[in-house]
């Protein structure tokens, strides 16, 4: 049985259950950029969150671009998993993304 993943939350993860499985969100550089491409600035994403206005499919694509292991998950199993465990499930897994996105790591790591 394969241990579920654990989350730093130093790092801004956080765990989404996909498929039966809990997935580790990991909001990396490139994971962040990805999502940037795809859903326009991520400054805009937040703003939009705390208007209220941040789309379903907004929420599902930032989880999957920020998978730490997508392998052949489809984008469409993060959907219905935020649908599985509803908006207010979701929003926590989200909150802490969010967070990272605005305020950077807790304890940066020294360069």
């Amino acid at each position: 049985m394969i241990a579920p993943p654990s989350a730093n939350p130093h790092r801004g993860e956080a765990v989404l259950v996909v498929a039966g499985q809990p997935r580790l969100l990991r909001p990396s550089f490139s994971a962040l950029v990805a999502a940037e491409e795809d859903l326009g600035p991520l400054f805009a994403l937040v703003e939009r969150a705390g208007a209220g206005q941040l789309r379903l499919v907004e929420i599902a694509a930032l989880f999957w671009h920020c998978l730490a292991e997508r392998g052949d998950l489809p984008r469409d199993a993060v959907g219905e998993a935020v649908l599985a465990t509803g908006l207010a499930g979701a929003s926590k897994p989200l909150r802490i993304l969010l967070g990272q996105i605005l305020q950077g790591a807790a304890d940066p790591v020294p360069a």
